[in-house]
């Protein structure tokens, strides 16, 4: 694993040739040949799908994700993107803020609530999300031209932002893109700053993300559910 731009304490890090070319191959065509409930954008709640599960549990993907949360983290959610000219969108700044719970409890800091797919949702605070990263394998090369996720380093240490705060870091810091080949891997913090742009070409960007937590105990009496 050779690792490239971006940090632990940037709040992302890129890690290239994580897996081989080879088994990003036999993932994706494993994937597709599965009955999943699409979206336009992908697929939500993979992480019960066995190839999805022993991918996330990789020795590979745990030291890395190790390397933000320490020695107890689990993998509990994974999400497929499939970004194309097909299938093109483009994604504003944001923060990921949301988690699944196993169910719901009335604890301060913690909504709005929803229901997805079935799973029970919330808003979280800064402190539950500060437990949490995301690994982001690329089944094909992320490049300037196809939309690829773009970070504004360091901004996960400012909590959970408000629109008026994500407009004045979006002015004042300079973005990152995160260009990785097929078979390498994007960490990111559920709170850095990210965003996309709209593909340019027909090379399509398909990622899986898959995030992780040092323990599904995450709050008083709530869990997070595998999804």
């Amino acid at each position: 694993m050779a690792a490239a731009p971006g940090d632990n304490d940037g709040g992302f890090r890129i890690v290239n040739a994580v897996l081989a070319l080879s088994e990003a191959a036999d993932l994706l065509r494993t994937l597709e040949a599965s009955p999943l409930t699409r979206s336009r954008a992908g697929a939500r709640h993979l992480m019960k799908h066995p190839a999805v599960s022993d991918v996330a549990n990789d020795p590979r993907l745990l030291e890395i994700a190790r390397g933000f949360l320490g020695p107890s983290t689990v993998p509990f959610r994974a999400t497929l993107f499939d970004k194309s000219s097909a299938r093109n969108w483009l994604v504003p700044w944001h923060q990921d803020t949301a988690l699944p719970l196993q169910e719901r409890r009335d604890v301060p800091g913690w909504g709005p609530w929803s229901i997805k797919a079935g799973i029970t949702y919330a808003h979280a605070p800064a402190t539950a999300l500060s437990r949490v990263v995301a690994l982001r394998v690329h089944f094909d090369d992320s490049r300037e031209d196809n939309g690829p996720l773009r970070v504004l380093p360091g901004t996960h240490a400012f909590g959970v932002l408000s629109e008026a705060d994500t407009e004045r870091l979006v002015r004042e810091i300079p973005p990152v893109d995160c260009l990785v080949s097929s078979g390498g891997i994007i960490a990111m913090r559920p709170l850095i700053l990210h965003a996309s742009a709209k593909a340019e070409t027909a090379q399509p960007r398909r990622v899986l993300h898959i995030e992780y937590v040092d323990s599904l105990e995450i709050d008083d009496g709530l869990r997070i559910a595998i999804a």
